[in-house]
């Protein structure tokens, strides 16, 4: 049995450590590739539940859906759309900045857009981190055009 094995060590070519060091690059590459797919994958999904959420929504809250994307979108184009429990949000990334709830999602009488922590909105000891929303005209476009630059910018800072 042993000679065997050592019979077969001298018939099994041995790689040198140049060929080992590319075969470990290799497969280095190929997890970096799947990694980048995943990830890719998964803005897709994320990108697409977005839109879905967007579109299911009855109206007013669609078009207000509509035009608070557009304004971040705008704003701060490096946002990632996502949802937040079903809700249409934006994130960094890693965690979500910015989120619209819709006034049907429980029955309220106006939509929200809520900033959450990571957002830094902060302006002294206290400060909003959701406001109403009914209709979004040009007033309110600015408004939230400005608040989600501040955020975004709180956001890298902090």
């Amino acid at each position: 049995m042993a000679e065997r094995k050592a019979e077969k060590a001298e018939k099994t070519p041995t790689f040198s450590a140049a060929e080992r060091a590319a075969m470990k690059e290799y497969a280095a590459e190929k997890r970096r590739a799947a990694s980048r797919e995943k990830k890719e994958a998964k803005l897709a999904a994320d990108a697409q539940a977005f839109a879905d959420a967007v579109a299911a929504l009855p109206e007013p809250d669609r078009t207000i859906a509509e035009r608070f994307d557009a304004i971040v979108r705008a704003a701060a184009p490096d946002l990632l759309p996502r949802t937040m429990y079903g809700m249409p949000a934006f994130s960094d990334g890693q965690k979500v900045l910015v989120f619209l709830q819709p006034a049907s999602k429980f029955g309220v009488r106006y939509a929200t857009v809520g900033f959450q922590d990571n957002a830094a909105l902060d302006d002294g000891p206290m400060w909003a981190t959701s406001y109403a929303v009914l209709d979004i005209d040009d007033a309110v476009a600015a408004r939230l055009d400005e608040l989600v630059r501040r955020a975004v910018a709180g956001a890298t800072e902090g």
